[in-house]
């Protein structure tokens, strides 16, 4: 092989090294994860809190409900009990689902950006909540879990 094109191999396989660097890991599945916060909306159980977030002191939560920067697991749990969340979940007339998801990995990083859409049952059927929201998940101990995330409320056409 010619010194050219020892050298243009070592280029090839570099370029294609930085691409999977770039890709970050493979095996993060935003729907899956997205699924599993939803369910726990969906179900009200302040149980599945600590199976999807930080577990600590550097999680942080900026909420569509609450003025400031939300700090770590114990706040973003009461933030949660504050929405009538409880221990192993209750039966409840709302639903939750999200659209529009768009998702990328950084080495042991994600970052998920989409829509929620919040839809009130029982005596406030007619309401419904909608608007940005945007998950950063960090790999820790083999499990993708959110280290921010951040919600935001559409303008009203009102507004507009």
């Amino acid at each position: 092989m010619t010194t050219r094109r020892i050298l243009f191999s070592l280029i090839l396989i570099l370029h294609v090294c930085c691409l999977e660097c770039g890709r970050g890991d493979s095996d993060f599945n935003a729907e899956a994860y997205l699924d599993r916060w939803v369910a726990m909306w969906n179900a009200y159980d302040l149980s599945r809190v600590d199976e999807l977030f930080l577990t600590d002191v550097r999680l942080t939560y900026i909420s569509s409900e609450k003025t400031g920067i939300i700090t770590g697991i114990d706040a973003v749990c009461r933030h949660h009990e504050s929405f009538g969340f409880v221990v192993g979940g209750k039966e409840q007339p709302n639903r939750l689902w999200v659209d529009d998801i768009h998702a990328e990995t950084f080495g042991g990083a994600a970052v998920v950006a989409g829509v929620w859409t919040f839809e009130r049952g029982g005596e406030n059927a007619d309401k419904v909540q909608r608007g940005p929201f945007t998950f950063v998940y960090v790999k820790q101990d083999g499990t993708y879990r959110i280290a921010h995330a951040h919600f935001a409320n559409d303008v009203d056409d009102e507004n507009e």
